[in-house]
């Protein structure tokens, strides 16, 4: 083996040598090589290699080369700043409006290669059938005469699928598509595949013992796929739907005792099919609590704690319930209220014993100033004025703020019955004892326009004419017109009524009023009734109103040529002129929180008339059917 090696040894020799050589050979000439390469093909942009002389822009067709020009970074003059051209690079780029950019240089100018993005010629929506081209459009960014970009596009097509996903059709696929128009034109369309709406297929809840999954669904607002449920959509997907349902589990089980109650997680899962949900709850329960002590500190020196006792909403062992503690925070900070102070914070500090479980609960009434009204500001009234407004305020500026008295002032103006709704808010005035009551109000219609046609046996055509205004002019002053008109008939009716007479807080009213009755053709008389009524409202209380009434009228009744002795005795007794005199008064108990769309409160009316003297009673509420009795 040894004499192999050794005579092997003299013939690899040469080849090693000349494997040797090529490899020094090759690592001394690569740097030489390398740099040859670098300084035959120079970078047109090197630092330091000539100025800018001057800007070339190719490939332009709608857009101005000064435009171009405006965007970037480099001026004529400036140097081949390979920063500041990357620059300006992305600067083209960000403007939208071209597909593709590319810088060159010849000699000292400046090539600028551009390829222009196309204009959107017009946008069609394909295949929608549930949702109308309008609600696409509102979402769609992109607009005829627009720039044509693939990212916006693409963002356009996110926006459309979330639409569709609020309205419960998870498995809707938008494709858009591009038609080439000449003049480097597009048309686009969105060919939209809806998809069915992605229902509930099954609602599980894991975790639960004390409730069944039924009591717990029954709280929920999403329900379960069921083909009886042919109207609603509580049972297509909605995330903001699922947020809520938890909330509401939270809420059943603290009002149930149970304190330590959480929701683990709330998943959905979309089926391969991507057409159902199946929604599932993991909850943990805990233990049950009842209260322990409940006890009241408050920070106000001014404030007995002992006030505050009769507005605790629970008791030492009642079980818990986080509704209690809400309303007697609601309570407390009320009552603090009516004492003056507006801006006080009541605190719930509760503290559980787990051995016992019980909670304990502790409402800390926070220190705060005694509040006075700095000033009343009223807006959003662009008929009504401020003054008719401000006369219902129960408080006045430089007054002592008062909870109730501000919730009867509101509750007073929204009583005129000629605003939607009045809200009042309680604003920080300059100092801490002050405040700002910020009157806010949405004006409703006040008048009335009513045209009637009607067809009668008896007096053939009857037409009615009527129109009321309920805010003349603003000053809340009530004017109305009645006209009625058939072929045995003609009636009119005027009446007009002013809230504050001679600026006081007293109502008065007229009433205008002729009646023409033609009997002649079914009996042998005919009659006209002329009148006026007078009508002053006195307050005698808050909610309580003194109506006082006064009616005259006249009834001429005629026979015409027909002898006396053909008619009836009782016709015969009422010939001529009668003049009718009439006093009455009423008595009004009213609570309704609002004249015309009342939703609590009472009205109550006791009304005499003399010389008959008798009395009328009604008692009405909101809800329920109007009884009148009479006697």
């Amino acid at each position: 083996m040894r004499t192999f090696l050794l005579n092997r040894v003299p013939s690899l020799a040469p080849v090693l040598f000349r494997v040797l050589l090529a490899s020094v050979l090759l690592l001394w000439t690569a740097p030489q090589l390398k740099a040859q390469d670098l300084s035959t093909t120079p970078s047109p942009f090197a630092v330091g290699e000539g100025r800018i002389e001057g800007i070339a822009v190719r490939g332009i067709q709608r857009i101005e080369s000064a435009t171009v020009v405006s965007y970037l970074s480099v001026r004529i003059g400036d140097p081949f700043d390979p920063r500041l051209l990357d620059d300006s690079l992305k600067s083209l780029f960000a403007t939208g409006l071209f597909a593709d950019v590319s810088f060159d240089r010849r000699g000292n100018t400046l090539i600028i290669d551009v390829a222009e993005n196309p204009i959107i010629n017009r946008i069609i929506f394909d295949g929608n059938k549930r949702l109308d081209n309008e609600e696409l459009s509102a979402e769609v960014q992109l607009r005829p005469r627009i720039v044509f970009t693939r990212a916006k596009v693409q963002a356009d097509v996110q926006r459309m699928l979330d639409l569709y996903r609020r309205s419960g059709r998870f498995a809707a696929v938008i494709e858009p598509k591009v038609v080439q128009l000449p003049q480097n034109r597009v048309d686009l369309i969105f060919e939209i595949s809806e998809g069915p709406k992605s229902k509930i297929r099954r609602i599980n809840i894991i975790g639960n013992s004390a409730f069944s999954d039924k009591d717990l669904r029954a709280e929920m607002a999403t329900t379960e796929a069921r083909w009886w449920r042919l109207f609603g959509s509580n049972d297509t997907y909605d995330p903001d739907r699922q947020a809520f349902d938890r909330e509401q589990l939270r809420k059943f089980y603290f009002n149930n005792g149970y304190a330590d109650f959480r929701v683990v997680s709330a998943t959905a899962e979309l089926t391969p099919n991507r057409e159902d949900f199946i929604v599932t709850f993991v909850i943990e329960e805990g233990e049950t609590y009842r209260f322990g002590t409940v006890e009241i500190e408050s920070e106000i020196r001014d404030i007995d704690e002992s006030l505050f006792r009769a507005f605790l909403g629970m008791r030492e062992g009642q079980l818990y319930n986080l509704d209690r503690i809400t309303n007697t925070v609601e309570r407390l900070t009320n009552a603090a209220g009516v004492l003056g102070y507006a801006f006080v914070t009541v605190r719930p500090i509760p503290r559980k014993n787990r051995e016992t479980n019980t909670l304990d609960i502790t409402f800390r009434i926070l220190d705060a100033p005694r509040v006075y009204v700095e000033r009343i500001e009223v807006h959003g009234n662009v008929r009504t004025r401020d003054q008719v407004v401000r006369r219902e305020f129960r408080l006045v500026e430089g007054d002592a703020f008062n909870l109730s008295k501000m919730e009867r002032s509101r509750q007073r103006i929204n009583s005129l019955g000629f605003f939607r709704e009045a809200e009042v808010e309680q604003l920080p005035g300059s100092r801490p004892d002050r405040l700002v009551l910020d009157v806010s109000l949405e004006e409703d219609a006040t008048g009335e326009l009513s045209l009637g046609a009607a067809f009668s046996s008896l007096e053939n055509f009857i037409f009615e004419f009527s129109i009321r205004e309920r805010n003349l002019l603003g000053r809340a002053q009530e004017l109305r017109l009645n006209f009625s008109l058939s072929s045995l008939r003609q009636q009119i009716d005027i009446g007009f009524t002013e809230p504050r007479f001679l600026g006081r807080n007293i109502s008065a009213g007229i009433d205008l009023f002729q009646i023409n009755l033609e009997q002649s053709r079914f009996s042998s008389f005919q009659t006209t009734t002329t009148g006026l009524s007078l009508r002053l409202g006195l307050p005698i209380a808050e909610r309580a109103v003194l109506a006082l009434r006064y009616s005259i009228r006249r009834d001429l009744v005629d026979i015409g040529n027909i002898d006396p002795n053909r008619t009836s005795r009782f016709i015969r007794d009422q010939l001529g002129d009668n003049i009718t005199s009439l006093v009455g008064y009423s008595l009004i108990y009213d609570s309704l929180n609002h004249p015309l769309r009342p939703t609590r409160g009472q009205r109550a009316v006791f009304s005499r008339i003399w010389p008959d003297w008798g009395a009328i009673s009604s008692i009405s509420a909101p809800g329920s059917i109007m009884i009148n009795s009479c006697r």
